[in-house]
């Protein structure tokens, strides 16, 4: 019997993310997976899917992705991240800069026969980038004033 669709998300971020298995890629992504929502994306099975892992390992050294969330409905998993690691590679494009990184993000996975078939990611990218000092953090609007101070 398989590993549940929670087991396998945990498994993924565990062995390919923390860990550095590339070959876990393998294991875990079907050959006709999907993943939506990532640079170079759609990205379809484990040979598009490793250019993006290599250069993320790459570029963020000490890289570690907690699961600190799942919720499951059938082979379903939705799972709520958090992300650390510094900025030591060039892979991004841009010379390392050192700095820390600390975002967060969420994706929802389908699993079919102990395999990601499916993969939709929404991570804080700009958050990141902000925190390399790529991007400048935007300002803050203007109050009006008479307006209440916030609160």
């Amino acid at each position: 019997m398989p590993d549940s669709p929670d087991t396998i998300v945990r498994r993924w971020f565990k062995e390919v993310w923390d860990e550095g298995r590339e070959e876990s890629i393998d294991a875990l992504f079907a050959p006709y997976a999907v993943a939506y929502g990532l640079p170079g994306g759609p990205l379809q099975g484990p040979t598009a899917f490793k250019p993006l892992f290599r250069m993320f390992r790459d570029a963020l050294g000490d890289l570690s992705i907690e699961v600190v969330r799942t919720v499951t409905e059938g082979d379903v998993v939705a799972a709520y991240c958090h992300v650390t690691g510094r900025h030591v590679g060039a892979a991004f494009g841009g010379a390392p800069t050192g700095q820390p990184v600390d975002f967060w993000g969420i994706t929802i996975v389908r699993v079919e026969d102990g395999k990601i078939v499916e993969g939709w990611n929404s991570f804080d990218m700009l958050g990141m980038y902000q925190q390399i000092g790529w991007v400048a953090n935007p300002p803050l609007p203007l109050q009006p004033p008479d307006a209440a101070p916030p609160v």
